[in-house]
């Protein structure tokens, strides 16, 4: 069994998911950064990918994705610096980016590196639902990579069976159809539209994620799906000084308040 199933077997609800960026703040803190967030108790982490021109991201993703590829950090120095990934940890990991990276570095040495360093899966927000089935769903299934899916509060329920069947993590449910970084506003039609997808009983766990900061969004958010992830808050105190000392009280008020 993957580290992902296994982690939502194990866990049953209000997994905490953390994303932060590879390269950020430093180009060598990616794997210390992970192995503090493991031991302060965060279940899953997402390691972006910098980028270029990060358009789903607000602008505090959006200036550690700057900063990263002004330290040096490329999909290739990433692999690197990953080889030692699981000695330091042993929570799934999952790595976030633009298709447009990937494509550079070549999709089958990407899931075949992916493999290689024992990372369990991918979310690549702007890679068509069509071409992961038809060019890349054999190239990741081979190298036990799970492709994670976005849905929105626009995604047609059609859409998201699609998606249900396709995928064997778990579902990346964006709380809005703005960019990272905006705090979560839970309406009446956010709490319709995650009691919709609650609703239709999905063989695959679900995740939200932008806009979950503290411990009020993160555990309304646990109401509505198996957990949530939070990146643009955690990004932030990446930003400050002495930033590994925090991390411990930043996890634990994100569980506890």
């Amino acid at each position: 069994m993957n580290r992902i199933k296994q982690t939502f077997e194990q866990k049953k609800g209000s997994i905490l998911s953390i994303y932060f960026t590879a390269g950020y703040p430093e180009l060598n803190s990616t794997l210390n950064v992970a192995e503090a967030l493991e031991k302060a108790g965060a279940d899953f982490l997402e390691i972006g990918i910098p980028y270029s021109d990060p358009l789903a991201d607000g602008p505090v993703i959006q200036n550690s994705s700057q900063k990263a590829i002004e330290n040096g950090m490329t999909v290739k120095v990433l692999f690197e610096q990953l080889k030692d990934l699981r000695k330091r940890v042993s929570i799934p990991i999952l790595l976030m980016g633009y298709v447009n990276p990937v494509l550079q570095y070549g999709v089958e040495r990407f899931c075949a590196s992916c493999a290689e360093v024992g990372v369990d899966g991918v979310i690549v927000p702007d890679l068509p639902v069509y071409e992961y089935e038809e060019m890349y769903r054999s190239c990741f299934e081979s190298n036990n990579l799970s492709n994670i899916f976005l849905i929105t509060p626009q995604t047609s329920d059609e859409r998201i069976r699609k998606i249900d069947e396709l995928s064997n993590g778990f579902i990346y449910l964006l709380s809005s159809s703005s960019t990272t970084g905006k705090n979560l506003a839970v309406s009446t039609q956010t709490e319709d539209y995650f009691r919709r997808i609650k609703n239709m009983k999905l063989k695959n766990p679900a995740m939200i994620g932008f806009g979950i900061s503290n411990n009020k969004t993160f555990s309304k958010a646990s109401e509505y799906a198996n957990g949530a992830i939070v990146g643009s808050a955690f990004v932030k105190l990446l930003g400050c000084e002495n930033y590994m000392e925090k991390i411990p009280e930043f996890i634990r008020s994100l569980k506890e308040g």
